[in-house]
C-alpha cells in the first residue's frame, strides 16, 4: 500500500533584509525533504513583496537558474484553499498544500505577519503562531516578557527612529547611561543585520542611523564580555531542549558576515560547560519558550559573562536560520535527530497544532 505523500508549500525570500539568508536556508530544507514523501511546491517573495512559483523557483530566485514564474496568492479566505496563480482578468486554482514550511526571517515572516495570513486562511503551518512570532521578534517586548518571568536580560534602554531624528545628542545621553561599549541593534531584526558595536561617541551616532535603516524602533544594550552559547528547542505543548552549543566568532561579534558568508566562527557542541549550567540553561530555556507561546521551533540564545560569570537570556530566534552552517539542526544532530529527522519532526507538529486549533469553537454558545 502507498501512502499518499504529503504536499508541502516552503516559502521563502520576503520583504526583509535577511532575504538571502531565507535562500540560504531554503535551500537546505528543500534538499532535507524526503521526495518519497513529501510533493514539494516552492513559493518565493521577492524583495517587493511578489509572490511567485513555477519549476526552479528558489533557483531562479538564487540567480542560478534562469526561467518564468507565476505570480500567485494564497487567500486568506478558508473555503478558497490552496495556492492560486494570477492573471489580470482572472485566477486559477494551481494546487492544494497539506502544510506550509515558511522559511522566511524577519519582518513580514517571522514577526507574525505571515503566520497571521496562514491562521486566516486556516493551513497548518510550521513554527510559531502570532503571538510567539511577534514576541519573539520584538526585542524590547521579548525582554519585557523575560523580566515579567524573572528570566536575567541585559540591562538595555529603547529609542525610536523619530527621536534619532530629531534630537540624536539626547539619545545618546540616555544611552551612556549604561556605560561602553554597547550593542545598537534593530529592535525587529535577526542574523546580526543592523547590529553595531559602539565604543564611543562617533561610532555610537553611526551604529544608531545604521540600525534605524532597518526598524523604526533601536535596541541599546549594556556591552559585555560575553561567550556565546545557543540552544535549540523543538516541540508545542510538551517542548524538549538540545545540548547547548558554545559561538566562536572570527570577528568583534557573531556578525552577520561571520555567520553566513565567510563561515568562519567556530562552533563548539556541546559547549564546554559543567552539567549544573548545561541542565540550569536548558531548563531556562524551554521557560522562556513557553513563556511568549512558542512552537515548532526555537533557539534560544544566552550571553555568559566572561568577567564575573553571571549569564543572561538574550533572545529566542522563533524561525532559526537553516544552512548548513546553522547551529539550530547542528545542535538536535549532536542530541541525535539528524536533519531529515528534524524537518519531518517540524511538519508533525506543524499538522498537530493545527488539529489543537481546530478544538477551538468559533461560534459563541449560549448557555441561556
Amino acid at each position: 500500500m502507498m501512502t499518499k505523500k504529503l504536499k508541502v508549500a516552503v516559502i521563502f525570500g520576503g520583504r526583509s533584509g535577511e532575504h538571502e539568508v531565507s535562500l540560504m536556508s531554503a535551500k537546505s530544507v528543500l534538499g532535507a525533504l524526503d521526495p518519497q514523501k513529501y510533493e514539494l511546491i516552492q513559493i518565493g517573495i521577492t524583495h517587493e513583496g511578489a509572490w511567485m512559483s513555477g519549476e526552479n523557483t528558489l533557483a531562479i530566485f538564487s540567480g542560478k537558474a534562469s526561467g518564468e514564474l507565476n505570480p500567485v496568492f494564497l487567500p486568506g479566505d478558508p473555503s478558497l484553499a490552496g495556492l492560486y496563480a494570477l492573471s489580470q482578468t482572472e485566477y486559477t486554482k494551481l494546487s492544494d498544500f497539506d502544510v506550509v514550511f515558511p522559511v522566511m526571517h524577519g519582518s513580514y515572516g517571522e514577526d507574525g505577519a505571515m503566520q497571521g495570513l496562514l491562521e486566516m486562511a486556516d493551513v497548518a503551518y510550521v513554527g510559531a503562531g502570532v503571538v510567539g512570532s511577534a514576541v519573539g521578534m520584538d526585542k524590547g517586548i521579548f525582554k519585557d516578557v523575560m523580566i515579567a518571568n524573572g528570566i536575567p536580560v541585559v540591562e538595555s534602554v529603547f529609542a525610536l527612529r523619530s527621536e534619532i531624528e530629531a534630537d540624536m545628542n539626547a539619545v545618546i545621553e540616555k544611552i551612556e547611561t549604561l556605560g561602553y561599549p554597547v550593542f545598537v541593534k534593530p529592535a525587529n531584526m535577526g542574523s546580526s543585520v543592523g547590529v553595531s558595536k559602539c565604543d564611543n561617541r562617533s561610532s555610537l551616532g553611526e551604529g544608531l542611523m545604521e540600525a534605524a535603516a532597518y526598524d523604526r524602533r533601536i535596541l541599546i544594550e549594556r556591552g559585555i564580555n560575553a561567550r556565546e552559547i545557543e540552544i535549540s528547542v523543538l516541540g508545542n505543548d510538551d517542548p524538549q531542549a538540545s545540548v547547548p552549543g558554545e559561538v566562536e566568532p572570527s570577528r568583534e561579534f557573531y556578525s552577520y558576515e561571520s555567520k553566513y558568508i565567510d563561515g568562519t566562527s567556530g562552533l563548539l557542541i556541546p559547549a564546554p560547560l559543567s552539567e549544573e549550567r548545561a541542565e540550569l540553561m536548558r531548563q531556562i530555556a524551554v521557560k522562556a519558550y513557553k513563556a511568549i507561546d512558542c512552537a515548532g521551533m526555537a533557539r534560544v540564545d544566552f550571553m555568559i559573562d566572561k568577567d564575573d560569570d553571571k549569564f543572561y537570556l538574550n533572545e529566542v530566534n522563533t524561525l532559526p536560520g537553516f544552512t548548513e552552517i546553522s547551529m539550530y539542526p547542528k545542535l538536535w544532530e549532536a542530541s541525535g535527530l539528524s536533519y531529515p529527522q528534524l524537518v519531518d519532526r517540524l511538519i508533525e507538529l506543524a499538522l498537530e497544532r493545527k488539529a489543537d486549533r481546530d478544538r477551538t469553537e468559533r461560534r459563541f454558545r449560549s448557555n441561556a
